[in-house]
């Protein structure tokens, strides 16, 4: 994938959360990520790719637009897969809470894990701690590997985990290990690539969230040289069932960062939607709004931040709420 790539996948995610900041703190999640979905389809529509959607919004009777397996751009070369999350975090952004983002992923064909919607039980570190962690260890047997790696002790550690009735016996291990956590309500894409990224405050992402958004989160680790393990984690045999369809015939298996993201070309785009550990959220002004942007490509290892102001008057939103 050519370098220019990494600019027009910028302008997407610019594009999502644009639209979907209109609505925060309104109440009303799907009005957000409606108007994600509608704005980053129409910049989609002008990059020169040939994409296929396999982590978006839904199976195609389930999502009027960036649904899996819907072709975007504008039909040339390179064939790519496209992985997006419009507003990864939809609750926080009808609730004014952090951490909410719009991101893409993109790698070569056949280089993303076609991941169902169901749950992953996820473990996720920076380029620092990458080939200590292991999914099937003790937690504070990962905590401790994990410090030191970083050069810390255990109870300098952050982790973050989600706040979910499911992790009360990781967040009890946690704490008796001595680790400090955050907990979050929604959104595990933004900590995850926090935690690959030195200054953010985030060491080590653990829990059962989403597994699309584990591949995402995966092919952002990916280019910043971090690590992320993962396990399916099906609720009932419809999932085992939804897993098997998409070439997924071993639910226990461990997968690595290699199952996750086969491919070494991998470029990530997110543009913050509310403010988070990772980006600014989108600050509206007079006829115009910023936002912040992180760009990523594995090829090069370059990550980018990107500041921008958008002349809001000249680039019409449509609201359909």
């Amino acid at each position: 994938m050519e370098r220019e790539l990494a600019l027009e996948f910028a302008r997407i995610t610019e594009a999502a959360a644009l639209a979907a900041a209109r609505w925060m703190g309104r109440g009303d999640k799907e009005a957000a990520d409606e108007a994600a979905v509608t704005a980053m389809r129409a910049v989609f529509d002008t990059v020169c790719i040939d994409g296929t959607v396999v982590i978006g919004e839904g199976e195609m009777d389930e999502a009027p637009m960036l649904y899996i397996g819907e072709k975007v751009g504008n039909g040339t070369a390179p064939s790519v897969d496209i992985a997006v999350d419009p507003v990864e975090g939809t609750n926080n952004v009808a609730k004014g809470l952090p951490n909410s983002i719009a991101v893409v992923a993109a790698a070569e064909k056949g280089g993303l894990l076609h991941a169902p919607d169901m749950y992953m039980d996820k473990i996720a570190v920076g380029p620092k701690a990458k080939g200590k962690i292991n999914l099937d260890a003790p937690v504070k047997e990962n905590l401790k590997a994990v410090a030191d790696a970083l050069g810390k002790s255990i109870e300098d550690l952050t982790v973050v985990i989600l706040n979910r009735p499911r992790h009360d016996k990781l967040i009890r291990e946690v704490r008796e290990a001595g680790a400090r956590i955050q907990l979050i309500q929604d959104g595990d894409v933004a900590p995850a690539v926090a935690a690959g990224m030195a200054g953010t405050g985030v060491d080590i992402l653990m829990g059962i969230g989403g597994a699309p958004e584990g591949v995402v989160a995966a092919a952002a680790l990916k280019c910043l040289g971090g690590e992320m393990q993962g396990r399916l984690w099906p609720e009932d045999d419809e999932d085992i069932e939804r897993a098997k369809k998409l070439g997924i015939n071993d639910i226990n298996k461990l997968l690595t960062m290699d199952d996750l993201v086969k491919s070494d070309d991998v470029i990530f785009a997110a543009t913050g939607i509310t403010d988070g550990d990772l980006l600014k959220g989108v600050r509206f002004f007079a006829h115009g709004g910023r936002t912040h942007t992180v760009v990523m490509r594995s090829v090069t290892g370059t990550v980018r931040f990107i500041d921008a102001i958008h002349r809001l008057d000249l680039k019409p939103f449509v609201f359909r709420r």
